[in-house]
């Protein structure tokens, strides 16, 4: 199995091995990874249901630039340039890119159809083996974690929005409190979205093509991008709804 480890750059010089990247470096791996596309449905989820004045008071700081650019200003201090170029060269990589393209397919013109295959799942459950490899899959790439994360503090952002159209308003650890118990239902909920969504994107690739693309998300460069977006995104969040107060 090939598990397309990146060597490093021989002619780079240590020091700018140890540099700290730009904000502007991780424009690339956003794209590649996913991140990018979570940071653009971030305010038209936000949007969605609030009435004009409510909209006015998100204004550009739930932007997929502004939110993006806030979280790899963040993550900067957390990558040298050679980590960055490998977790790039990893996720550009031909079958990386053979993955995207079927995911995209499925947004672009297949909608109905998965709706449907996500009917024929419950009668006709996946082989185990298969079922693993997308778990393994989703637990490398964090996508459930990303997805619930952003569920979960847009719908936080929303209730803060309500309460003070009422007059009323909460501070984050009461908001967090009294949200806490949607947070276990929409990672649940997005677990089988996101299963169903691989199971059925993948649906015509080989399982040991799908081990080498998890494998991927688990090189130390990949991992570390994931993992460090899915703890800041909260804090964000959390910044931006202290400045709505």
């Amino acid at each position: 199995m090939r598990f397309f480890l990146v060597l490093p750059l021989l002619l780079a010089s240590a020091l700018t091995l140890a540099a700290s990247p730009k904000a502007d470096a991780f424009v690339a791996v956003f794209e590649l990874s996913g991140i990018r596309l979570l940071c653009e449905q971030s305010a038209p989820l936000l949007r969605r249901g609030l009435d004009a004045k409510q909209q006015a008071a998100l204004g550009e700081a739930f932007s997929a630039d502004a939110l993006c650019g806030d979280l790899a200003a963040r993550l900067s201090g957390k990558f040298d340039q050679g980590q960055l170029e490998s977790a790039r060269q990893l996720l550009d990589s031909p079958l990386a890119q053979r993955f995207t393209a079927a995911e995209r397919a499925v947004g672009e013109k297949d909608a109905k159809n998965l709706a449907d295959y996500r009917v024929q799942l419950k009668e006709r459950p996946p082989r185990q083996d298969r079922l693993d490899l997308v778990k393994r899959l989703d637990t490398a790439a964090h996508t459930t974690e990303l997805a619930a994360v952003l569920r979960y503090e847009v719908g936080k952002t929303q209730a803060l929005l309500a309460l003070r159209a009422r007059g009323d308003n909460l501070d984050e650890q009461a908001l967090s409190s009294q949200t806490r118990a949607q947070e276990e239902a929409l990672r649940v909920s997005s677990a089988k979205a996101v299963e169903s969504f691989m199971l059925y994107a993948y649906r015509q690739i080989p399982s040991d093509q799908l081990a080498e693309y998890a494998a991927i998300y688990e090189q130390p460069a990949v991992a570390l991008l994931l993992k460090s977006s899915v703890e800041a995104l909260p804090q964000l969040f959390a910044e931006r709804r202290a400045a709505l107060r």
